[in-house]
C-alpha cells in the first residue's frame, strides 16, 4: 500500500472548519436556550401571585351590613283585624272594658289579642323558631307554642288545623295552622287568639310587631 502525504494547507483548513462548525453549534444551542428563557419569563409575567388570603381585599372593600330580624304579625291576610285587645293596666277604663273576656259568669283580663277576618285564614309563625308544644284544650281549642331567640315565646290558640308538630323547626311566615273557634270566646266566631311572652312575662303583642328582635330589652 502506498502512503499519501497530505498537503500542508489541508490540516489547518480542517481545523478551521471544525472550529467554525463548533462555534455555529454553540451559537445555535445558546439561541435555543435564550428563546426558552424568554418564553418562561413571559409565562411567569402572566401569572398573578396572591399574597395572603384571597378574600382579604374583598373583605376590606365590602361593608358588613347587619341583618335585621323583624317580628311579623301571625297572619298574612290583609283583611285580618284585631277584634279584642290585650288588657293593659295603663290604658283607659273604656279600653280595659273592651279587653275583658266573659265566660260562665266570670270576667277575665285578655292576656293576648284576638284576630279575625270573618273567614278562616292561615296562621303563620312570627319568627324563625322551634315548636315546643302542640296540644288541644277543651276551652281554648288547638294550641301551638313556638320558642324564638331573645327569650320570646309565641302562642297560637283557637286553631282549627295544625300543620306542625313538637320539636319542628319553623321559619318566619311559615303557615303553622288555620284559625278556628274556642269555647271561651265563642262570641268571636272564627278567630285566632295570639299571646306573646318575653323573658317569661306576657306582653302586649301590638307593641312588638314590626320591631327588630335585637333591639328588645
Amino acid at each position: 500500500m502506498t502512503r499519501r502525504k497530505l498537503k500542508p494547507f489541508v490540516l489547518p483548513t480542517l481545523y478551521s472548519l471544525a472550529v467554525v462548525i463548533f462555534i455555529l453549534c454553540m451559537f445555535l444551542v445558546q439561541s435555543i436556550l435564550n428563546n426558552s428563557l424568554l418564553e418562561a419569563n413571559e409565562l411567569k409575567d402572566d401569572i398573578e401571585y396572591v399574597d395572603g388570603d384571597i378574600t382579604d381585599d374583598i373583605d376590606k372593600d365590602i361593608p358588613v351590613v347587619a341583618t335585621k330580624i323583624i317580628i311579623n304579625k301571625p297572619y298574612i291576610d290583609s283583611s285580618v283585624k284585631v277584634v279584642k285587645n290585650y288588657y293593659d293596666y295603663l290604658s283607659s277604663s273604656e279600653e280595659q272594658e273592651k279587653s275583658i273576656v266573659y265566660y260562665e259568669n266570670t270576667y277575665m283580663q285578655n292576656s293576648g289579642i284576638d284576630l279575625s277576618s270573618g273567614n278562616v285564614f292561615d296562621v303563620v309563625s312570627i319568627l324563625d323558631g322551634e315548636v315546643i308544644s302542640v296540644k288541644e284544650d277543651e276551652l281554648l281549642g288547638k294550641i301551638v307554642e313556638i320558642r324564638h331567640e331573645n327569650e320570646l315565646i309565641s302562642v297560637y290558640q283557637s286553631l282549627s288545623e295544625i300543620n306542625v308538630k313538637e320539636n319542628d323547626k319553623v321559619l318566619a311566615n311559615q303557615v303553622i295552622g288555620k284559625s278556628g273557634e274556642s269555647n271561651v270566646n265563642k262570641d268571636l266566631g272564627n278567630h285566632l287568639h295570639f299571646e306573646l311572652y318575653h323573658h317569661g312575662k306576657v306582653v302586649n303583642p301590638i307593641n312588638y310587631f314590626d320591631k327588630n328582635v335585637d333591639e328588645l330589652n
